[in-house]
């Protein structure tokens, strides 16, 4: 089907990459700062003059891509880290003295925005690579592991893994809140349109087949799928509307939630067996679901319902087009749990051994085959004169759940 896209922003991440733009412009004055006031202890002063035009011009004109985390590019990224690895080795050639005295390197504490980017564009698995590079190419610099050098590298790398998880953390919140409010109003929508429904086309459906019943000849035919039309849409509005996917373009984004309705075909996505059971209503079929959904792999949940349709075709082929059936679903953590049952004649004894052996095998098959695929069971129990009631039952971990 079709997918219609809205954009929901969320605030939450927005004031990190605003406070990063600060930080940057910051830093970038403070180490132009450091080098001005000390410029005296450098024996190539024009290694330092050279690169810190290159990092203030590099600062300024890169701030754009530091505005939010759609901008802030992997390959941004990377070219920003590479700028501050350099100023960091580029120190003992500009102060010969910088291995043997403790001091700042050239970009000094503006390396940590370079390490601040990769936390909130990532999370902290990135801001970990990132600080332990720079762990490395300060200890480089230094020439040995000292302890002032040992304890900036520790500092930047638990503060920037820390900050690199609380954005994490608050990504999922987001995705939840989304989420939550994308149910409610849903479920508003839902209630409105049940409203409104019930006082207009549903009376009108049922009148129509008390009517069309009571004329008789092709006035019951009108009746009958009038009734028919009337399950159908009682089906759909207990159900609900198809539940929104939360997703983003760029889960490192995070701020960015895009909700889109289902596609049938995404083979990614867990299937609400409720949805595809649904059309299977009618006014022989009385469909009995959870209120929740009830989610399962896509090739599991399309088996299941494939199954449940045999087993129908079963009933009308069967029992006859005037029997009723019942489909119950249940949810259960550990599995899920189909019944169909009619109120047909059933099945005699040892008919299905029979039908075996005369190479008829559609409950074999159809129903038992498809779900021993899926790890489960089909259990088939009739009495002759009281119906028959097939049990289908998937295991959620042979099924591959969504959940």
């Amino acid at each position: 089907m079709a997918k219609r896209e809205r954009v929901v922003r969320m605030s939450v991440e927005q004031p990190l990459w605003r406070a990063l733009t600060g930080y940057r412009v910051l830093t970038m004055v403070y180490a132009v700062l450091l080098f001005a006031f000390g410029r005296d202890r450098y024996e190539r002063p024009w290694v330092a003059v050279a690169f810190l035009a290159v990092m203030c011009v590099w600062t300024l004109a890169t701030l754009p891509k530091v505005a939010n985390a759609a901008s802030c590019t992997k390959r941004f990224l990377g070219a920003d880290l590479a700028v501050a690895l350099v100023g960091i080795l580029l120190t003992p050639l500009a102060d010969a003295h910088a291995q043997s005295v403790e001091g700042p390197t050239l970009p000094s504490i503006w390396t940590a925005g370079s390490v601040l980017a990769y936390a909130i564009k990532g999370g902290w698995r990135w801001a970990g690579v990132a600080s332990s590079l720079v762990a490395v190419a300060n200890i480089v610099e230094r020439g040995h592991p000292s302890q002032d050098t040992l304890h900036n590298v520790l500092l930047v790398w638990v503060a920037s893994i820390a900050i690199g998880y609380v954005v994490e953390v608050a990504r999922a919140s987001e995705r939840t809140l989304a989420r939550a409010l994308e149910i409610e109003a849903a479920t508003r929508e839902r209630e409105r349109l049940a409203r409104d429904i019930h006082d207009s086309v549903l009376q009108v459906l049922a009148m129509v087949q008390r009517r069309g019943t009571a004329l008789g000849g092709e006035a019951a035919d009108l009746g009958r799928m009038a009734g028919e039309q009337e399950v159908a849409l009682r089906t759909l509005v207990a159900g609900g509307l198809i539940r929104p996917s939360l997703v983003s373009e760029d889960e490192s984004e995070g701020a960015v939630v895009r909700v889109v309705e289902e596609d049938e075909h995404d083979d990614d996505s867990p299937l609400d067996l409720r949805l595809l059971l649904a059309p299977r209503a009618g006014a022989k079929i009385t469909l009995s679901e959870p209120g929740a959904p009830v989610l399962l792999a896509p090739p599991a949940a399309r088996e299941l319902a494939a199954a449940v349709g045999a087993a129908l075709d079963n009933v009308r082929v069967h029992a006859g087009e005037d029997a009723n059936a019942w489909i119950l679903v249940e949810d259960w953590p550990d599995e899920v749990i189909v019944t169909v049952r009619d109120d047909g004649p059933g099945i005699p004894e040892g008919r299905l051994e029979e039908a075996w052996g005369e190479g008829r095998m559609g409950v074999a098959l159809s129903i038992r085959g498809r779900l021993r695929d899926l790890g489960g069971s089909a259990e088939l129990i009739s009495v002759p004169g009281q119906g028959t009631e097939v049990e289908l039952k998937v295991p959620r971990g042979k099924a591959g759940q969504g959940r």
